[in-house]
């Protein structure tokens, strides 16, 4: 029997938080005109080596951590389109996009020329993620999903589309996350500690697309106020719960990348929490027929 794979996405998760922190230094101290200033060589080869040896070393511990648990098959498809609501799928295209940025912001870091910068590092989620695809699709408990490249596919496609169409993150995909009680009911699946918890248990996660106005030419707002529409599910105790709902929220958010600050730490700081969803009031719409108003959503 195929597992949903929701296991062993918390690990995954820390790595991405791990390169966020990684990513976002890059970022802050990236100058405006890279052109400008000379190749710092030693720098990039640093970024090589280190990106290499996160990379490899993460899909060897994945293997195994998980992977080693069970028995080798030969490589086969899974189609898992049905489970999880597609919180998993709309959590893929996130982890990729947020991926990219950071490899985006890195290999600016680096003063690397734009477009490779683009292409490159924002296709660094993707690369990973399709490892990690190809592990599962030797694995007895999972198998390549066709619908999980789709979302990573997706995820990349909006950061690089638009740096080059823009040359600006206009739309953002950010993530948020509460506590249930559901977690409780299935600890072995949905979590036991708070951490475990935030990661696993897709009833409390909801994931947005923070859209800002202003750099859309509505100057009326603020250059750095987001109108914000999350998508979550709640009522999953299993990958394939039939009583399960799907979440459709609307809120205000905030762009920290868009605030100026002189200090290169807040900068750094901003852009490293800018990949979550700022917790603010928000209306809930459920397809169970359901509306509620949050006085402050996480």
């Amino acid at each position: 029997m195929h597992s949903s794979g929701s296991i062993r996405r918390p690990g995954l998760t820390w790595v991405c938080w791990i390169g966020v922190l990684v990513g976002a230094h890059g970022q802050s101290v990236a100058p405006a005109d890279s052109t400008l200033e000379p190749v710092p060589v030693a720098r990039r080869w640093g970024l090589a080596a280190g990106s290499a040896a996160v990379i490899t070393g993460t899909l060897i511990q994945l293997d195994h951590a998980w992977y080693s648990r069970y028995e080798r098959s030969a490589f086969h498809f899974f189609d898992d389109g049905e489970e999880w609501m597609a919180m998993d799928k709309v959590g893929h295209a996130y982890s990729t996009y947020t991926v990219g940025m950071w490899g985006h912001g890195l290999m600016r870091w680096c003063r690397f020329p734009r477009k490779t910068s683009v292409w490159v590092g924002g296709s660094v989620g993707l690369v990973y993620l399709t490892a990690v695809e190809v592990l599962d699709g030797t694995s007895s408990a999972w198998g390549f999903s066709g619908w999980d490249m789709v979302a990573n596919a997706a995820g990349t496609g909006l950061f690089i589309g638009q740096e080059l169409g823009w040359g600006e993150q206009r739309i953002r995909m950010k993530y948020s996350a509460h506590l249930t009680s559901y977690a409780v009911l299935r600890p072995e699946l949905l979590g036991e500690k708070l951490p475990e918890r935030i990661l696993k248990d897709y009833n409390g996660c909801t994931f947005w697309l923070s859209v800002n106005p202003n750099a859309f030419g509505w100057k009326g707002f603020p250059a750095w106020l987001n109108l914000a529409g999350g998508y979550g599910a709640e009522g999953m105790l299993g990958s394939r719960d039939p009583g399960a709902w799907r979440q459709f929220y609307f809120a205000p958010d905030i762009d920290l990348t868009r605030i100026r600050v002189k200090s290169r730490f807040l900068r750094t700081v901003f852009f490293a929490l800018n990949a979550v969803k700022f917790p603010l009031p928000a209306i809930e719409f459920g397809d169970n027929g359901k509306v509620r108003v949050h006085a402050l959503y996480f």
